[in-house]
């Protein structure tokens, strides 16, 4: 049985303050990545981050269209992936998939797969779940920049609890309750929205959310440690 993991690596995490792009924090995740690899396929997915957003500001300033700001939002989470792919060498496929027909051309070489963005109206989280659910994944790894899913909002409430499960109805509940939005504009950074709400429903993927400013909680995980803080979220 193939054992594939995909891992979604938040933008907000790829830059410092003043939008200084975090050499070191990409060096340290790909050194992880790279000393231990029993998996037949990886697949990173890369955010768009800062940057993409200021982009996508001045593209619905100038345009007011939420197409083009999503198309930029995308080419910015590619570029993205290129600094993982130059700090990955030759263990890394050299070309960003834009497809899944390209995506499926590069898992046939089995290198470690990296990717942003695909298509218009589609967050990069919806499109790891997507993918892992192409590839049947066995777990699909969100690092962001929060512990994980809150019982409310931690800005807003300072007696929110970091839940280690959730179901993915109860997710759904929470969700719901919490914003009566659930579609995030282009650049508009969640975790979850309507649409990988719904893959996630369909799929049954197993997901982990995780705080990736501090990466040692992630290479717990990636180590096969039973105790990391996170939110594990399942049927």
């Amino acid at each position: 049985m193939t054992k594939n993991i995909v891992i979604k690596f938040g933008g907000s995490l790829l830059f410092s303050e003043g939008g200084i792009i975090n050499s070191q924090k990409i060096t340290e995740f790909c050194n992880t990545i790279k000393h231990k690899n029993d998996y037949n396929s990886i697949v990173i997915v890369c955010g768009g981050g800062t940057i993409a957003r200021q982009y996508i500001r001045a593209i619905r300033d100038l345009t007011g269209n939420e197409v083009l700001c999503d198309l930029v939002g995308i080419e910015i989470s590619r570029v993205n992936s290129r600094l993982f792919i130059a700090e990955m060498k030759g263990l890394a496929y050299p070309q960003v998939p834009t497809s899944f027909e390209e995506l499926s051309l590069a898992l046939g070489t089995h290198k470690i797969t990296i990717m942003g963005g695909l298509q218009p109206g589609q967050s990069t989280t919806s499109v790891a779940m997507t993918v892992a659910d192409y590839l049947k994944a066995e777990k699909l790894v969100i690092l962001t920049d929060v512990d994980g899913i809150y019982d409310k909002d931690p800005d807003l409430h300072k007696d929110a609890k970091l839940m280690e499960t959730i179901s993915y109805d109860s997710l759904q509940k929470l969700i719901l309750d919490s914003s009566a939005d659930t579609q995030a504009s282009a650049g508009e950074y969640r975790i979850f929205d309507a649409v990988s709400l719904q893959i996630l429903k369909r799929s049954r993927i197993k997901v982990i959310v995780m705080s990736g400013k501090n990466l040692s909680q992630f290479q717990k995980l990636w180590n096969n440690e039973k105790q990391f803080i996170g939110t594990t979220i399942s049927k």
